[in-house]
C-alpha cells in the first residue's frame, strides 16, 4: 500500500483512506437584544431563536434584559412609599418547550411599561405638581385656593375670588402665570396681564382697539391686555356693565370681537376674576350670566397665624429671588395634561346620575328660589376629573362630588327670603343621592 506524501495541505494519509470532514466552528449566541421574537413573547418556540433550557443564563441564550416600570412622584402609580410598584420582569424560562404547547406552561413577557393612558395621566399629575409646588413657595397659607385654582385651570374653566383686599389675590394670579412659559414668541402673548377695573374703562381698552396707520392708510389692531395666558381681572364688579359684557364674550368663546373682527385668544387662556365682599358702594354686581361663567367662586379667609409669621420671615427671600429648583411648565404641557384628563379620566353613569339628582333635588327645595343651570353641570365633569388625578386617581368618586359642589353650586344658587346658609342647604340636598351612588360603587366592586 502506497503513501502520498501533502506536505502544504497536511498530515500525510494513506490513499485508500478517505480524509476526515472538514470541522466547522460552532455559530456563536446571537447577543442580547430587546426585539425578542413576538412568537417567543406568546411561549412558543421561534424558528430563527435558539432553544435552551429553563436552566440556561439569559445572556447566554440572547434573552432580553429584564424590564422595570419607571414610577413618577405623586401618581398614581406611586401614591406613597408604602404603595406597591412593578417589580423587574424575570428572563424568559420555558423557550425550549415543543411548538403547540398551551399557553399557560410558558413564563409571562416581561413588563414594557405602563400603558400610553397611564403615562398621560403620569405627565398631568407631574404638571399639577410642579405648577402646585412654584405657587406654594409664593402663596404661603393657601393650599386649598391654590389646588381649586389648579382644578379649574386643567378644567379649562374661570375662577373669581371674593377676598379682603392685600389677601395675595394679585401675588396668586402672577405665581401662576409666572409658572408657565411659551416658547413660542412669535405670538406675542404674555404670560400675565393685570386688569384694574374702574367706572371709566371701556371695553377697548380691555379687548384692544383698531390704530389708523398715515403710512400705509390702514388700520392696524392692537391687542388689549386680555391677550394673555393667565388675565386678573381686579375688582371686575368696579366697572361698568358695558366692559362686562366684554370679558362674556371672552370667558365664554376665547376670541374678542372688534370693529366686526373676530380675534382668537390662546387656548390657555384663564380668568381670575376679584371682588371686594365688603365695600359695594359705587359698583356694578355681575349679572347671573357673567357669574355662570366662571367655574368656581371661592371665598378666601384670612390665613392662620403660623403662615402670617412665616409670610414676614421669608418676604424678603420671595419678593428677592426666583426659585430655581423649581422650573416652569412649558404651555403645550398644560395643554396635553388638559386632554389627557378629558380622555383618560373616567365618570361612570352613576356619578352623572347622582349630580343630576343633585340638581333636580335643589331645584324642588322650598327653600331654593332658583337653582343651578344645565351649563353648571356641563362645566362640573371636566373639574371632577381634574380633582380626581390632583388625588391620584383614574376614575370620579363621591368625595369629588362633596367637595366641589359647593363650590360649583354656590354663586349659581339664590335662596328664598329668610334662608341665609347655603352650605347647609347643599349638604342636605345631596345627602342622599350621594348615599346612594356609595351604595351602587359598592355594588360594583370598585
Amino acid at each position: 500500500m502506497s503513501e502520498r506524501d501533502n506536505p502544504t495541505d497536511g498530515p500525510v494519509f494513506p490513499a485508500s483512506t478517505p480524509a476526515p470532514p472538514t470541522a466547522t466552528p460552532r455559530p456563536l449566541p446571537p447577543e442580547p437584544t430587546n426585539d425578542w421574537p413576538a412568537a417567543a413573547r406568546d411561549g412558543a418556540e421561534s424558528p430563527s431563536s435558539p432553544t435552551h433550557s429553563a436552566t440556561d443564563g439569559a445572556a447566554e441564550d440572547g434573552a432580553p434584559p429584564p424590564f422595570a416600570s419607571p414610577t413618577i412622584a405623586g401618581s398614581p402609580f406611586s401614591l406613597s412609599e408604602d404603595s406597591p410598584t412593578v417589580a423587574a420582569a424575570a428572563p424568559f424560562e420555558g423557550l425550549d418547550q415543543a411548538p403547540g404547547a398551551p399557553a399557560s406552561d410558558a413564563a409571562p413577557p416581561p413588563y414594557l411599561g405602563p400603558p400610553a393612558a397611564d403615562r398621560r395621566l403620569a405627565q398631568a399629575i407631574d404638571v399639577m405638581s410642579r405648577l402646585r409646588a412654584r405657587m406654594g413657595a409664593q402663596i404661603l397659607g393657601r393650599d386649598e385656593v391654590i389646588d381649586l385654582v389648579l382644578v379649574a385651570l386643567l378644567a379649562d374653566g374661570h375662577v373669581l375670588l371674593e377676598d379682603f383686599p392685600g389677601s395675595g389675590k394679585t401675588t396668586l394670579a402672577k405665581a401662576l402665570g409666572g409658572s408657565i412659559i411659551d416658547h413660542d414668541v412669535a405670538d406675542e402673548i404674555a404670560e400675565f396681564r393685570r386688569i384694574q377695573f374702574t367706572p371709566d374703562l371701556l371695553p377697548s381698552d380691555v379687548t384692544g382697539v383698531s390704530v389708523f396707520d398715515i403710512n400705509t392708510n390702514t388700520f392696524h389692531f392692537r391687542r388689549g391686555p386680555i391677550f394673555a395666558h393667565v388675565v386678573l381681572a381686579d375688582e371686575i364688579n368696579r366697572t361698568s356693565p358695558k366692559v362686562q359684557s366684554a370679558m362674556l364674550e371672552a370667558m365664554a368663546e376665547k376670541q374678542v370681537t372688534v370693529d366686526n373682527l373676530t380675534y382668537p385668544l390662546d387656548p390657555l387662556f384663564f380668568v381670575i376674576a376679584t371682588q371686594n365682599p365688603l365695600d359695594l358702594a359705587g359698583t356694578y354686581p355681575l349679572p347671573v350670566a357673567q357669574l355662570d361663567r366662571f367655574l368656581f367662586k371661592i371665598r378666601m379667609q384670612h390665613i392662620d397665624r403660623a403662615s402670617e409669621l412665616e409670610v414676614l420671615n421669608t418676604y424678603r427671600q420671595r419678593r428677592d429671588s426666583e426659585r430655581q429648583d423649581l422650573p416652569k411648565v412649558a404651555r403645550l404641557d398644560v395643554l396635553a395634561a388638559r386632554k389627557a384628563i378629558d380622555q383618560h379620566v373616567a365618570i361612570e353613569a352613576p356619578v352623572k346620575e347622582c349630580i343630576v339628582d343633585i340638581t333636580h333635588a335643589l331645584r324642588q327645595d322650598e327653600r331654593v328660589l332658583q337653582g343651578n343651570s344645565t351649563r353648571s353641570l356641563v362645566l362640573m365633569l371636566p373639574a371632577l376629573q381634574a380633582l380626581a388625578v390632583l388625588r391620584g386617581r383614574d376614575y370620579v368618586s363621591s368625595d369629588d362630588i362633596r367637595t366641589l359642589i359647593p363650590r360649583v353650586f354656590g354663586h349659581r344658587v339664590e335662596l328664598a327670603p329668610g334662608v341665609n346658609d347655603l352650605d347647609e342647604v347643599l349638604q342636605e340636598v345631596m345627602e342622599a343621592p350621594i348615599e346612594r351612588l356609595a351604595r351602587s360603587t359598592m355594588r360594583r366592586g370598585r
